[in-house]
């Protein structure tokens, strides 16, 4: 089998290569098992741990690329296919951003990122699953509600939102991007309801009802005995402490911000693909990796500096519970709405658009799941990057494919790490 699972080790990844020895996957195999041995990480991180360490190697197999005309011959490694390894997130961006592009509304979107305060992270990564959970709720309920209001918007709206928990240099910050319509259908279901050019709601309205509904619920969970309690979170486990925490976020400010609107459906989905699949870090960011320090950029011409252990834990302080959903639809855009709500609203823009005007987007409650034709691996591979994997890289004859068998059992480290 091949698809995603084999990739060219030569064409690895997307974007700028990496330099020998500056790769996520080479730093996983030299640390990793000091790392196992020194932080004991949870079973998912360790999982994480073992599948990037062999990704695109020879332990997992693939198959070897023979030209029939030169006779060069090029390895193709299978891929880990974990959702965290920066390898192995191109394709599944493509077919995401493809699919979506056969959904989107033909209006412009808005960018809003909703970011929780420094102070609640220590709480959040005690209790992942339950206050994602909770970031995604509220932050969907108070963007609807908001827009709802006849004194703002008075619509529905669509939103995409996908979470994001990392700092440019790799710390603990949770925060959520959505996409979100300009506009909204409106109560009656008919008509389409634009927003202002470059104004959509109001951030400092949006700001006080997120942090109001966040803390309601955080403090009902208290109540009930439902959230954990350890490291940098342990003191908030004595109820005065906690209250006088909560009393605190109360009178700051949440950082809520929104950027300027994209016009065209179709570079604003290509443009939330970098978003939807990102992870914590790239390869190419990586300046330098040796036994004692890892050095990669953060923003501009800034860079961080970790020992290795601590790029590792940094790292794998991301890695989401089992089976997490990062990335959810709301509003116009839940699964519940594809064939009514969303198909009304498609209705009423095409009744409002002018006769001649061309409408990118797919037929009322078309699923693209179904509807779209689905490119092949080497296709999409193709589009990326300008590499035909069909062809030889030297003369660009036809290349025969021989199986490559795994040296070792599948996704068993090779430098032992367990």
């Amino acid at each position: 089998m091949h698809g995603e699972h084999g990739v060219p080790a030569s064409a690895a990844g997307r974007g700028p290569r990496s330099a020998p020895g500056r790769d996520i996957g080479a730093l996983f195999r030299r640390h990793g098992q000091a790392f196992v041995t020194a932080h004991a990480p949870r079973p998912r991180a360790r999982r994480a741990l073992q599948d990037i360490s062999v990704c695109r190697t020879a332990v997992l197999g693939g198959h070897l690329d023979v030209c029939r005309s030169c006779g060069v011959e090029r390895p193709s490694y299978n891929s880990c296919r974990n959702r965290h390894c920066p390898k192995c997130q191109a394709l599944r961006q493509a077919r995401w951003v493809k699919a979506r592009m056969q959904r989107a509304l033909p209006v412009p979107h808005f960018h809003v990122v909703f970011t929780l305060p420094a102070e609640l992270r220590p709480l959040v990564a005690h209790n992942r699953e339950r206050l994602f959970t909770l970031l995604f709720d509220t932050v969907a309920s108070t963007l609807l509600d908001v827009a709802r209001d006849p004194k703002r918007l008075g619509a529905l709206v669509g939103i995409t939102a996908v979470l994001h928990t990392w700092a440019r240099n790799l710390s603990f910050h949770p925060h959520l991007h959505c996409i979100v319509t300009a506009g909204g259908l409106a109560p009656d279901g008919r008509a389409w309801v634009p927003s202002a050019e470059r104004f959509l709601l109001p951030v400092k309205v949006l700001s006080r009802v997120f942090r109001g509904r966040f803390l309601a619920a955080l403090a009902q969970m208290y109540e009930r005995g439902e959230l954990a309690f350890g490291g940098g979170a342990a003191p908030l486990g004595d109820g005065a402490a906690f209250a006088r925490l909560r009393d605190a976020l109360y009178r700051k400010d949440w950082v809520v911000y929104a950027k300027a609107p994209f016009a065209n459906p179709n570079a604003l989905l290509r443009y939330l693909g970098q978003y939807t699949h990102r992870v914590a870090i790239s390869n190419h960011r990586l300046l330098d990796v040796g036994d004692h320090e890892v050095v990669f950029r953060t923003r501009g011409r800034q860079v961080c500096r970790l020992e290795p252990l601590e790029f590792i834990r940094r790292f794998l302080q991301h890695v989401l519970p089992r089976g997490f959903v990062k990335i959810r639809h709301y509003g116009l855009l839940a699964a519940g709405n594809i064939n009514t709500k969303l198909a009304a609203a498609r209705a009423a823009l095409e009744t409002a658009a002018p006769a001649d005007a061309a409408t990118p987007s797919a037929q009322p409650g078309s699923d693209p799941r179904v509807d779209a034709e689905v490119p092949s691996w080497r296709d999409l591979f193709r589009e990326l990057t300008g590499i035909d994997l069909g062809r030889c890289p030297v003369c660009d004859g036809p290349l025969v494919i021989a199986p490559l068998p795994p040296l070792g059992a599948a996704r068993a480290p090779p430098s032992g790490i367990s």
